[in-house]
């Protein structure tokens, strides 16, 4: 397949290094995610966040088992939030491996094989807890009525392990959310929650503030994972514009000779033919001549052109009978390390957090998907190390915006929000940025390289430490955090600002289209806002702290990409391309101060993929379309560029001009002389 016969906006690509670390065990059998987890094991309160396929379950068994033997709790529970994912906490003999003790689950306390509905199975939890058996396995929906029936006090002593904690929330209609804070307060409990998905896409925090300070976070990011993979060197992302009916152009996406999970669209979307088990048969017609079904396994067998035959996974059809032969073939776990057991999946609901197909190459996905979180699990599906698998990619093919339909404008943000997604993943992909104020005091640190030349104290220098994928960057001008919170937000939390800031939808559609915008209008007043929001509890010294590392991670990563695009280097410096082009980027500036990087544009670079893309007179109809949405000012934005005028009068002893040359300046001073305005416009009444 030519690359010319696919409308490919490949956003995102990424190489690694496939050094093998993080698939290697130690002398207990651990691998270094999950010594980094047992190493924390005496934490009554633990947060393991860590991508999907690194481990998670078996960390938390290690934890598990210290605790039951040697911290005096009573019993542990595993919560999981369905059925198929129990399985990943079945029998394993981890002594086998180096380990002291093996994880043995009494199979009438695995709930999540147990027949019957959740409601029914409260009471075995009951009769687990009056037993002197020390595991129980079961969903989060039977565990929250399990609390409602014998209250939160039958829990003392327990150990509570939420597994995909991101299901909780801290909204009063979130029944587990409501009990593990409850939970937290009695503090008769230890809590270790696990969860492969950096950001909520959704309105409220996982856990409210002050309960949250009192986890002790264990990181394992994407790269550590990634990099330290035997066989996965390489991960593609991109969005493709199709237009007329998916299916038709589904071909020019899906490559037959890669194993592939494909993501139908929900029938409520605009995607959506509205007729699902059609979209599966035209698929399955595109892809060749349809040979029956396999007995055993329920697998629709279609021959190629070529005489090949695939097999292929139809778990959209929601005849119980055919579906569930399907799922049991695929659970099946005698061909668990078969690579031809099986070649592509059709799903709508299923195959997505804690489906464990370790040779899929490609997540391909119709129509966009509202929830960040569901994105990063489904990507998840591809991103499984198994022997001879170098490539993975994720695919998510999206309607191209017409502008004669009425539905342009749910369409253009379709397209704004597949942007976002690919903005986030490129941060959760990326090392991890530690930034650091440059002064004269400032030197190197240990166990970072910084480069041919080594650190030099009169620059602003970039450190990395391969092996933690972590990079250690000076900045002239930035601000301290003051106070614990606003340390641990810097520290963790820097992802979920960013989802915060790329999903306003204000702040996308400016970026990427308005010609007259000031980049300072969003990396300084709409990130402001939206920190300002986020933590009401921070003073502005912090929230400003907070703001200038959310905007240097962006920018940085945005600006790496670019150099690492402009430099062309050959195939053997790809895996450190994206290190490389942050050290370009920080010395072509020669000075890096958070005021330069205030002045980019953090969609600009999304802009240029797009063009690239997007039919020519189809974009400049979407850009007519946004340019006509007049941007006006608010009261609390003029407020926000009064009170930045007023620092720059302390800097420069006199107010910003309104006639200026420089932009930043002028919007400074339209922020004043709106406010005035506003006020004599209220003292005339």
């Amino acid at each position: 397949m030519t690359q010319e016969t696919i409308k490919s906006v490949p956003s995102v690509s990424v190489q690694y290094a496939a050094n093998g670390n993080s698939t290697k065990s130690n002398e207990l059998g651990m691998r270094p995610m999950q010594e980094q987890v047992y190493e924390k094991r005496g934490e009554q309160y633990l947060l393991i966040k860590s991508p999907p396929a690194s481990g998670k379950s078996r960390a938390l068994m290690f934890v598990a088992l210290d605790k039951l033997h040697n911290q005096g709790v009573k019993q542990a529970i595993i919560v999981v939030p369905e059925k198929s994912i129990g399985s990943s906490f079945n029998d394993e003999p981890l002594s086998k491996f180096g380990f002291w003790a093996d994880w043995t689950v009494v199979p009438k306390w695995n709930l999540c094989n147990a027949p019957g509905e959740d409601g029914g199975k409260v009471n075995s939890v009951n009769a687990f807890l009056e037993s002197d058996d020390q595991i129980l396995v079961c969903t989060h929906a039977t565990f929250r009525f399990a609390v409602d029936k014998f209250g939160i006090e039958a829990f003392d002593g327990c150990l509570i392990a939420v597994d995909e904690f991101h299901h909780v929330s801290a909204n009063p209609d979130n029944k587990l959310g409501q009990h593990l804070a409850a939970l937290i307060a009695r503090d008769k409990v230890h809590i270790v929650a696990m969860t492969g998905s950096y950001f909520r896409g959704d309105a409220d925090p996982v856990l409210m503030p002050e309960d949250e300070v009192k986890f002790e976070p264990v990181t394992y990011t994407y790269y550590e994972q990634l990099n330290g993979y035997r066989w996965l060197k390489s991960l593609d992302i991109g969005y493709f514009f199709y237009s007329g009916a998916y299916a038709d152009d589904i071909l020019k996406v899906l490559d037959p000779d890669q194993k592939t999970i494909i993501h139908i669209p929900s029938v409520n979307s605009r995607e959506s033919t509205k007729d699902k088990i059609r979209e599966v048969e035209h698929i399955i017609e595109e892809l060749g001549d349809w040979q029956g079904t396999d007995p055993t396994t329920g697998f629709q067998l279609v021959k190629r052109p070529d005489g090949r035959i695939l097999k292929i996974a139809d778990l959209v059809d929601d005849d119980p009978s055919k579906r569930d032969k399907v799922s049991a073939a695929l659970k099946n776990p005698a061909q668990k390390n078969n690579r031809d057991h099986v070649d592509i999946i059709i799903a709508l609901g299923m195959a997505k957090e804690g489906f464990d197909w370790i040779w899929c190459e490609h997540a391909l996905t119709v129509g966009y998907r509202s929830s960040l979180t569901e994105i990063v699990q489904i990507i998840g599906r591809a991103t499984r190390d198994a022997e001879g698998k170098t490539r993975a990619r994720f695919t998510n093919l999206i309607a191209e915006p017409d502008a004669s339909e009425e539905a342009v404008t749910e369409a253009v943000n379709d397209t704004l929000k597949a942007i976002a997604a690919s903005l986030l993943m490129e941060q959760v992909l990326a090392p991890r940025f530690n930034f650091t104020p440059k002064n004269p005091n400032t030197g190197p640190q240990a166990d970072f390289d910084y480069g041919e030349d080594g650190y030099d104290p009169n620059k602003c220098n970039v450190g990395f430490n391969e092996d933690s994928g972590q990079f250690q960057i000076e900045i002239k001008g930035l601000k301290e955090p003051k106070t614990q919170e606003a340390e641990r937000i810097c520290r963790e939390d820097l992802n979920e600002v960013i989802t915060a800031f790329v999903q306003d939808k204000t702040s996308i559609e400016r970026g990427l289209f308005d010609e007259e915008l000031v980049p300072e209008e969003l990396t300084q007043v709409r990130m402001g806002k939206i920190i300002k929001d986020r933590y009401p509890e921070l003073d502005e010294d912090d929230q400003e702290a907070v703001r200038q590392r959310a905007i240097a991670a962006l920018n940085l990563t945005q600006e790496a990409k670019k150099a690492a695009n402009e430099s062309g280097d050959s195939e053997i410096k790809a895996n450190t391309a994206f290190v490389e082009g942050v050290r370009k980027y920080v010395t072509d500036v020669r000075e890096l101060d958070i005021d330069l990087i205030d002045r980019i544009n953090p969609f600009s670079e999304a802009y240029a993929i797009l063009s690239k893309t997007m039919n020519e007179d189809r974009l400049k109809q979407v850009k007519a379309i946004m340019s006509g949405k007049q941007v006006k000012l608010t009261a609390e934005e003029a407020r926000d560029l009064a009170k930045r005028a007023l620092k720059f009068k302390q800097e420069r002893g006199r107010l910003p001009s309104i006639t200026s040359q420089d932009a930043w300046e002028k919007k400074m001073a339209e922020g004043v002389a709106f406010l005035a305005r506003m006020k004599a416009e209220a003292a005339n009444g």
